[in-house]
This record gives structure tokens, sequence and C-alpha cells, in this order.
């Protein structure tokens, strides 16, 4: 593997909504943004994902999933690591106009890790 093959594992809590888009791309593209969300929020851990999904995306939807996908390393090294809160509580600040560009470094497919409140 040379250093441009490296990629860097990321994690989304997603709602319903957003798993829809994300199956009508194949599991290959996040959709973009919508309007007053200037950020695209991966995070760094399962576990962190995992408690945004249940106690954040079922609160609001009844459902939440946590997805891990592969992107890049030498783009995400562009986005440095966020804390914002606890140890685990760790994730990247993508631009929504930037959105694009990590889609089109990420390498394989997003998958469904784990299912809250279905």
């Amino acid at each position: 593997m040379t250093d441009s093959d490296e990629t860097t594992i990321l994690y989304r809590p997603v709602g319903p909504e957003e798993l829809e888009l994300l199956r009508a791309s194949g599991f290959t593209r996040w959709p973009p943004r919508l309007p007053g969300q200037p950020i695209f929020y991966p995070v760094t851990n399962e576990q962190y994902a995992a408690e945004i999904a249940e106690k954040w995306n079922v609160k609001d939807s009844g459902y939440g999933a946590v997805t891990r996908f592969s992107v890049r390393s030498s783009f995400m090294s562009n986005y440095p690591i966020q804390k914002v809160g606890g140890a685990l509580h760790t994730e990247w600040w993508v631009p929504a106009g930037e959105l694009e560009a990590l889609n089109d470094n990420i390498v394989g497919k997003i998958e469904v890790l784990r299912e809250f409140g279905a």
C-alpha cells in the first residue's frame, strides 16, 4: 500500500431520511447538506456515533443508525480532528461546499454497522 492508498475510517450517525438518500446513491456518496447545515460532521469512533444515533436520532425520528466509511487519508489530512466534549467526542468539520470532494475521496461503500429503534 502506498501513501496515496492509505485510508482513514470515519463514522457517521444517520436518521431515516439520510439513510434513504445513502441507499439511493448505492451507499457511495453523502447527500448535500440542507440549508442551515454548513458543516458535515463525521466522527472518529463508533462509540460516539452510536451515542448520537441512539440518543438523538432515535429521539428525533424514532430511528438511528451508525455508518462507517473510508476516505483517502491524504484528503482527510486537510481537516484537523476537533474535540467537542469528552475524550471520545471527536469529529472532523468538513464545510458543506467541500462535501462533493469528500465524496470523490471515499474508498469503497458506506456501511451500516448498527441500528437503533428500528
